[in-house]
């Protein structure tokens, strides 16, 4: 059955809180044993609702979570979800991103972007769909992040939080995507200079055009469509790196048909 919407009201009005407060709360499937996907992406809406009225945040992106093997690993969730990214998430190549007050338990993944040049909404998008509908892509640092206290988060956790969305940093470069062979771009991952992982486009669904059009499709059966000039972020190519405040994180992208191209932050 599913949950009461008092229930999730109050849900999403407690993550928002620990969202602006700093803090962690149980896990929510600890709480309430019987919590669906379905009641899980009820309650992600409803803390973007919260975020919207209380704060005019905008939406400008969706974000795919959980999408390939390393992550899922490491997390112990088994299969993707999705989050909303506002335009208070967004920092620019180079940033310096103050970890006190804006982040809990932060850990950076390295992963392509999309900026869309027209509309999509599923059911029914194709790989070549997104690719005709993309104006660039951009390597990406995002840095997700957990209300959920220690991580202990099972899929409806992380759907609920937002596919524990924290911020994201996006590279300067805009690459054209017609002709890349997207599955065999490699990230190269770097924090304080050393060399600590690498991934390739195939990691993420096999190819980061499929994965953005499980998303459109996903969020098509919501009723949520994909705007022109929103971002889409496709998913972590590599583990997830935690990071503290002194961290620098560094990644380049590159492939067949593209020139190297970077993204970096640094945590304050």
């Amino acid at each position: 059955m599913p949950l009461d919407r008092d229930v999730i009201q109050s849900i999403a009005q407690i993550l928002y809180s620990a969202l602006k407060n700093g803090t962690t709360i149980a896990p929510l499937t600890d709480q309430y044993p019987d919590i669906s996907v379905d009641d899980a992406y009820r309650i992600s809406k409803q803390v973007l609702q919260l975020r919207m009225d209380n704060d005019n945040e905008l939406v400008v992106g969706k974000k795919i979570g959980v999408t390939s093997s390393a992550v899922q690993d490491m997390l112990g969730v088994f299969q993707p979800d999705f989050g909303f990214l506002t335009h208070t998430m967004a920092y620019a190549n180079h940033a310096d991103i103050c970890i006190k007050g804006n982040l809990i338990q932060p850990r950076a993944e390295g992963e392509i972007a999309f900026r869309l040049k027209s509309d999509l909404q599923g059911p029914g998008v194709t790989e070549l769909d997104v690719l005709n509908a993309t104006k660039c892509i951009m390597p990406c640092f995002e840095i997700v992040d957990s209300r959920i206290e220690d991580w202990r988060i099972k899929i409806q956790d992380t759907i609920s939080d937002n596919a524990s969305c924290g911020v994201y940093v996006l590279g300067d470069t805009e690459i054209d995507p017609t002709g890349l062979d997207m599955a065999n771009l490699e990230i190269k991952v770097y924090k304080n200079s050393a060399l600590i992982s690498e991934g390739q486009g195939s990691a993420v669904q096999g190819n980061p055009l499929t994965a953005v059009a499980w998303l459109a499709n996903t969020l098509g059966a919501f009723d949520i469509p994909f705007l022109a000039g929103e971002v889409i972020l496709s998913g972590s190519l590599v583990p997830l790196e935690p990071v503290q405040r002194g961290d620098k994180m560094h990644l380049e992208l590159s492939g067949a048909g593209i020139e190297s191209c970077t993204a970096s932050c640094n945590f304050v």
